[in-house]
């Protein structure tokens, strides 16, 4: 079992800046990936980006390049999201889920784990 926390969100206005951070306990396998997804209220849950297990791969859904960037510290199987210029559109539950394979896709069924979220709200 692994388990999955989210911390970091909150309220800011936009064009503020903001760092989510994941962490994954548990089971002592190494080479698993993770991944970010956020769901805005009556919206489906879509795929933010995703670190491969060494964190040497990175990847970032299209609109939210130039502005997320995602970084992984394996010494504490720690997940990182920084969020740059953030709009009143990048309010949303932040979900953080973790791949025991190592797959670092949009899809959620590609995930094993996930946390419980955390809200970020961006005020205009």
């Amino acid at each position: 079992q692994v388990h999955v926390v989210e911390s970091g969100g909150g309220l800011v206005q936009a064009g503020d800046s903001l760092r989510l951070s994941c962490e994954a306990s548990g089971r002592t396998l190494t080479t698993f990936s993770m991944a970010w997804f956020r769901q805005a209220p009556g919206e489906d849950r879509d795929f933010v980006g995703a670190v491969s297990w060494n964190g040497g791969d990175t990847y970032i859904a299209p609109p939210l390049k130039g502005r997320f960037v995602i970084s992984r510290d394996n010494a504490k199987n720690t997940m990182f999201l920084q969020m740059n210029r953030l709009k009143p559109e990048d309010t949303a539950t932040y979900y953080c889920a973790v791949s025991m394979e190592g797959h670092t896709g949009r899809r959620q069924y590609e995930y094993d784990y996930w946390g419980q979220g955390t809200q970020v709200t961006v005020s205009s």
